[in-house]
């Protein structure tokens, strides 16, 4: 489980709690209210973790997209360079070839 949804997990089971108090104790209103604006703070700073936490997923697909791309561009560019390679092997062994062959009608 991530830092996050622990961190979602604790302010939910807190929320949950704060919510299931009951307003008949003989709690002082300063109390209540101190209780009431605790409550109200975490779950603004839940929409907040949650609000980051739904960016960070874009931004994780998007760079994993982004990875997936670049590693075709690396594969492709290595498959031209084989490609690249072969070939001018083979026009080395043509070249030999034909070196050979002149030679051959020199003597």
């Amino acid at each position: 489980m991530s830092n996050i949804e622990k961190k979602e997990q604790n302010l939910n089971q807190l929320i949950d709690k704060l919510n299931s108090l009951s307003l008949s104790y003989s709690q002082p209103n300063h109390e209540l209210e101190k209780i009431k604006t605790e409550k109200n703070e975490l779950a603004i700073k839940k929409k907040e973790i949650e609000k980051h936490n739904q960016e960070l997923k874009r931004e994780h697909k998007y760079l994993k997209e982004k990875i997936i791309k670049l590693q075709q561009e690396v594969n492709n560019k290595l498959e031209s360079e084989e490609k690249f390679k072969q070939d001018i092997e083979e026009l080395s062994q043509e070249t030999e070839i034909l070196v050979s062959e002149i030679d051959k009608w020199q003597m």
